[in-house]
């Protein structure tokens, strides 16, 4: 029968964990060509929205494949519910048996996505960050604000939410000694302020307009991992100097990258993996002057480092208990 793990022991099971190395190494080998990952399975509803996504795969020579279901659907807060939910299922790569199902509820995918946005802003953010921009108050705002802090220092914060209600919840639960909270509903003031962004939204129609984007700013966008969702101006993407992606394929289908290339602003040839940015120091920021921007839809390698690095964690202590009688 296989282990199930409750969120409370993964994020026990978390804490003797560095994510951000076992991230890149993820990205690497994914750029590599080490990694199966078939093409993302997807459902979209519109009534009430949402999306589930299955992302799925194995890194060559391992011992686990990993299959991940997560799902988003907007409406859940007004019902008092979480946005989002999940689960993880390690498989050994063996014999096929599933080994464990991971109950994260969302967290693992909210985590492996707020680490990557860290990993992003190491080679590619500035390394003077005057504050530090997130367009999105929900849980993903939350996550990649405290992993940003992770790889770079700032002292402020300029926050976008769609109401006030959620803005004020957000400046009490993250404004800390050392880092001041600004929130606005106004997004063109995140741009003003920052030459470091994320966006983490769900939003179809672009919030960050080109017009907006100071010269020398990173923006790493992660909330359009479906072809309906966008989140940039497709002109910030034709400005940037350097224009980055965890996916070249999933690119071809959803994302800032899809929309814009959609568009005739940008060609394809001008796009560089996450992976190859990682592993040749070339690639890496050339100036405090340059113009970046990193486009994240989330990639399975993701879910099989972080999934394979909690069960591992696990797993010794769960098949050395005695066995009930």
């Amino acid at each position: 029968m296989p282990v199930v793990v409750p969120l409370a022991e993964i994020k026990k099971a978390l804490a003797a964990i560095d994510p951000i190395p076992l991230i890149e190494e993820g990205f690497v080998a994914y750029s590599r060509g080490e990694v199966v990952v078939p093409p993302v399975g997807e459902l979209v509803f519109n009534d009430p929205p949402g999306d589930v996504h299955i992302k799925y795969g194995y890194i060559k020579g391992d011992d686990f494949y990993v299959i991940k279901i997560a799902s988003g659907f907007y409406d859940n807060p007004k019902l008092g519910l979480p946005s989002g939910d999940g689960l993880m299922l390690v498989f050994s790569r063996k014999t096929g048996v599933l080994e464990a199902i991971l109950l994260d509820e969302g967290y693992l995918t909210n985590l492996r996505t707020a680490v990557a946005g860290a990993v992003v802003a190491k080679y590619l953010a500035p390394r003077e960050v005057t504050a530090v921009g997130i367009v999105g108050a929900g849980v993903q705002g939350r996550m990649q604000l405290d992993w940003l802090r992770r790889v770079r220092k700032f002292e402020e914060a300029v926050v976008w939410g769609v109401n006030e209600e959620e803005l004020v919840a957000y400046r009490r639960d993250m404004e800390s000694p050392g880092l001041k909270i600004r929130t606005t509903l106004r997004a063109e003031k995140v741009a003003a302020a920052a030459n470091l962004i994320v966006t983490c939204t769900p939003a179809t129609a672009p919030v960050l307009k080109a017009e907006w984007i100071r010269p020398g700013t990173h923006i790493t966008a992660v909330g359009s991992d479906t072809a309906a969702k966008q989140e940039l101006d497709a002109a910030i993407l034709a400005r940037a100097d350097r224009v980055v992606v965890d996916s070249l394929s999933q690119s071809e289908l959803r994302g800032e990258v899809y929309q814009a290339v959609n568009a005739g602003a940008i060609g394809r040839d001008r796009l560089v993996e996450l992976g190859r940015v990682i592993g040749d120091q070339k690639l890496w920021r050339a100036s405090e002057s340059e113009t970046t921007v990193a486009d994240l839809t989330g990639v399975a390698v993701q879910d099989i480092q972080i999934s394979k690095a909690v069960w591992l964690a696990i797993r010794p202590a769960v098949w050395s208990a005695p066995k009930a009688t």
